[in-house]
């Protein structure tokens, strides 16, 4: 208590305005990130989803960077940091996968319950 009296009046508005930029500068980041993902779904049910890890092998050796692949329920949902890296993998998995299995691409905002899953790889 005897910090806040002796700072002078005058200094007050300066300083939590100085704290609350410190707080918008620490979140910024987080709010600003562009991440988006690709889910890969069964489009029939009784099949199988593919490996994560042979599909991360599959997409690196095609020069596509990801940032984790994520189980989803019924789905896997893969993270990249850019939208051409997205581009890109749609490609390769349409591709790589047979059919029965549906490509879909979409931002992480948009995405539910990414919070509550383990990644399969970071």
């Amino acid at each position: 208590m005897k910090i806040l009296t002796r700072i002078p009046r005058r200094l007050l508005p300066w300083l939590l305005g100085g704290a609350l930029a410190l707080v918008a500068v620490s979140f910024a980041p987080a709010l600003l990130s562009h991440e988006t993902v690709v889910q890969i779904r069964v489009a029939n049910s009784g099949t199988p989803l593919p490996d994560g890890f042979y599909l991360y092998q599959q997409l690196s050796a095609q020069g596509v960077r990801i940032k984790s692949i994520t189980p989803s329920g019924d789905a896997l949902v893969i993270h990249f940091e850019n939208e051409e890296q997205s581009l890109a993998a749609q490609k390769v998995l349409r591709r790589l996968l047979p059919q029965g299995f549906v490509v879909a691409a979409g931002h992480q905002a948009s995405q539910q319950n990414q919070d509550a899953n383990r990644s399969i790889y970071s």
